[in-house]
């Protein structure tokens, strides 16, 4: 019989995170589904529905770490709306600004024309493109 968990202890095991029962629970809501973009808000809520008992300070360190692990990648819309992606490999997003939507768009996609320089002693290590959309599309 399969244990409930494997995935997720495998996954966090290695990420070389201990698979504590939060971080376990978590990472089942985040990751059983697909790719998906979350915030932390909404994750808590979800775990909350699902019986997991975990603060929302809990939830937020979790995926900071899941970040640092690379087990996630952080996307800043703005000062104030930051959402977590289960998917890690590089890509671009279109944000729907009527209801808070983030969409993939695939990193081949878009193309960055007339980056400058880095900074003596720095390299790009990324370039995050996001498309802001107004209205109602689907």
């Amino acid at each position: 019989m399969d244990r409930p968990y494997r995935e997720a202890i495998e996954k966090l095991k290695t990420a070389d995170l201990r698979p504590t029962r939060q971080r376990l629970a978590l990472s089942r809501l985040l990751f059983a589904e697909g790719p998906r973009h979350v915030t932390a808000e909404a994750l808590h809520d979800q775990a909350v529905e699902a019986g997991v008992r975990v603060s929302l300070a809990t939830v937020y360190n979790t995926l900071h770490q899941f970040t640092r692990a690379g087990l996630l990648r952080q996307v800043v819309v703005d000062g104030s709306k930051t959402y977590f992606d289960t998917n890690t490999i590089d890509h671009h997003h279109f944000y729907h600004e009527v209801d808070g939507r983030l969409v993939d768009i695939p990193g081949e996609a878009v193309t960055v024309a007339g980056l400058p320089a880095s900074p003596p002693g720095t390299e790009v290590v990324r370039v995050d493109v996001i498309v802001r959309l107004a209205g109602e599309g689907k």
